[in-house]
């Protein structure tokens, strides 16, 4: 990733917003990646909580959908692939921009990378997951269950999972960093047994201590700092216009529930 002429884009989308606002937000930048040439770096946060589905994941099939209804939550279906997440107290990211991270497992592990720069700056000590010896066989249960190889670690355990989506030689990944709780939602809504440890861990949990969204954000955007290239304040009134195209596809039943 050469070139420090290239510029970049922060946004600290500091206001939760709800799933299916956040998903077109993030189809909205990489459109403008695809068509522009934008690079940017959004770190959000969700209000209600909710349960994303991947792209191409069988939701209908995994989940049954009159007990996330008869339960009230919020649900979306995500533009990325991967498997489901509850989003509840964690920092979302999404990065977009054109190829300048190379192929999508370079960009997967660079961006992982800058978010092991991130935590351990927080005081933790992470790792990356190495690559599989096989391509996984993406079944159901929470994206937490299981690394799939350059996805952040803290003893053993998942701290982050993402998911990508490339239009023409633009990419757009995004994922969670999750700050406090877990992804026993998914694992009930799923219908695996209970008792066994989860497979993933918070902040948190893995420093004994609170981390807020703020101290994350700010140590998120002090280390994607090294990213070469200059940085500059977002215009948020123009990515939530060029997102207004998308929010009723992200908004509706049929999409999420296509699959």
């Amino acid at each position: 990733m050469n070139g420090p002429d290239r510029a970049w884009v922060f946004w600290l989308d500091a206001v939760p917003r709800p799933g299916w606002q956040n998903m077109a937000i993030d189809q909205a930048l990489l459109d403008l990646a695809a068509g522009e040439g934008l690079a940017c770096l959004r770190l959000y946060r969700w209000d209600p909580s909710c349960l994303s589905f991947g792209r191409h994941e069988p939701a209908a099939r995994r989940y049954p959908r009159h007990r996330v209804e008869a339960l009230g939550l919020d649900c979306v279906r995500r533009p990325t692939g991967g498997r489901a997440v509850w989003h509840a107290a964690e920092l979302t990211y999404a990065v977009a921009a054109p190829s300048w991270f190379g192929t999508l497992p370079q960009a997967y592990r660079r961006v992982h990378e800058t978010l092991r720069q991130a935590v351990g700056a927080l005081g933790l000590e992470a790792t990356l997951a190495p690559a599989p010896r096989a391509t996984p066989t993406p079944g159901a249960g929470a994206c937490f269950a299981a690394a799939v190889g350059g996805e952040l670690l803290a003893g053993g355990r998942k701290l982050a999972g993402s998911a990508q989506l490339r239009s023409g030689e633009a990419l757009l990944q995004h994922g969670s960093l999750l700050l406090e709780g877990d992804q026993q939602v998914v694992r009930d809504l799923a219908g695996e047994p209970p008792g066994a440890p989860p497979p993933e861990i918070s902040l948190t949990a893995a420093l004994g201590r609170r981390v807020t969204f703020e101290e994350a954000a700010v140590a998120v955007r002090d280390a994607a700092r090294g990213w070469p290239g200059t940085w500059h304040p977002a215009d948020p009134a123009r990515f939530e216009s060029v997102a207004a195209v998308h929010g009723p596809r992200f908004r509706s039943a049929e999409w999420t529930w296509s699959r």
